[in-house]
């Protein structure tokens, strides 16, 4: 259990009160291997934090560690102190750079000559769930934990873009040919390569069809690449030290290899060319009725709750 866990629960609303109160100087306790408590700064905001233990009561959290299954998206890296929990689309590839140089020791490599090949299929990380349970409490106990978070509805965006127009193999043959099929009209959509040739591919409005079907939920969890980023990195169960956001990604990433005291071993590359933005939402969601919007909504209401979104009303009211 962490310090801010124990105020709270030994000593109820004056535990809270000085909590808030320590947090509000941007401070918080920690220890040190011999034993001795210093202050270190606190990254994750008294606002935030709060924010997020208020949405997980109201989603009645229960569990007080997670499982080991609920840990596949969680690198270690055991040299500098450090848990990251992946989640595709925000920024995980350069960030997978990140651990990956420093798995390589100093000087670390230049992270933009890292092909994104190697971090996401030729590297084997060392994942939080490689450890016995014991250890895995130890580690989330002391490690510096972050993850990366990004306006849910943008990440859809940026997932279909990704996975469905840039003529992925993988995605069309797995996801795509059963879109086109159960939504688009087309019962027997052609295979992946004549599809890439014709520019056949299932629309976005296909794409919100399917995330919304009940069957698929039934049928397996979503892709990583849309499932939703509370049921891969559970904010509930894990109190995070930093918690970045794609839209101020430059920003954060520099404060946050500050705290790792990085900033001077390593530059995290510039932001992508044509990223999908939010500005670009109301085009997108065009085509889709509101109603659908709106089931949308309540299927990632949590993430926009957790992570501070504000609600879009720009797409769900008329």
């Amino acid at each position: 259990m962490t310090i801010c866990s124990r105020l709270i629960k030994y000593f109820g609303l004056l535990g809270s009160v000085f909590l808030i109160l320590l947090m509000s100087y941007g401070w918080h306790m920690s220890q040190e291997k011999e034993g001795k408590i210093l202050f270190t700064f606190l990254t994750v905001p008294a606002e935030q934090f709060f924010s997020i233990r208020t949405v997980c009561n109201e989603m009645q959290k229960t569990e007080s560690h997670p499982h080991q299954s609920k840990l596949k998206n969680f690198i270690v890296d055991d040299k500098h102190g450090i848990i990251y929990c992946y989640i595709p689309k925000v920024a995980c590839t350069n960030w997978k750079r990140v651990l990956y140089a420093l798995n390589q020791g100093e000087p670390y490599p230049d992270l933009v000559s890292i092909k994104s090949s190697t971090v996401h299929k030729q590297f084997k990380f060392t994942l939080l769930n490689d450890y016995s349970r014991t250890e895995i409490k130890a580690k989330l106990r002391h490690y510096t934990k972050f993850l990366f978070v990004r306006d849910p509805f943008v990440r859809l965006v940026s997932a279909y873009r990704d996975k469905f127009l840039r003529n992925d193999p993988y995605f069309y043959e797995n996801y795509g040919r059963n879109m086109l099929r159960l939504y688009n009209n087309q019962p027997d959509p052609p295979k992946t390569e004549k599809a890439f040739r014709l520019g056949i591919r299932p629309s976005f409005y296909n794409f919100i069809q399917y995330l919304l079907d009940p069957q698929t939920e039934r049928s397996a969890p979503f892709e990583p690449h849309w499932r939703q980023m509370h049921r891969l990195c559970h904010p509930c169960l894990i109190e995070y030290d930093f918690i970045g956001h794609q839209e101020t990604l430059q920003d954060d990433a520099q404060e946050l290899l500050k705290m790792l005291k990085l900033e001077d071993s390593i530059t995290f590359p510039s932001a992508y060319e044509n990223v999908t933005s939010h500005d670009s939402l109301l085009n997108w969601f065009r085509a889709v009725p509101l109603e659908d919007r709106r089931k949308l909504y309540e299927v990632y209401e949590e993430d926009f709750r957790l992570f501070g979104y504000r609600r879009p009303s720009e797409l769900l009211d008329d």
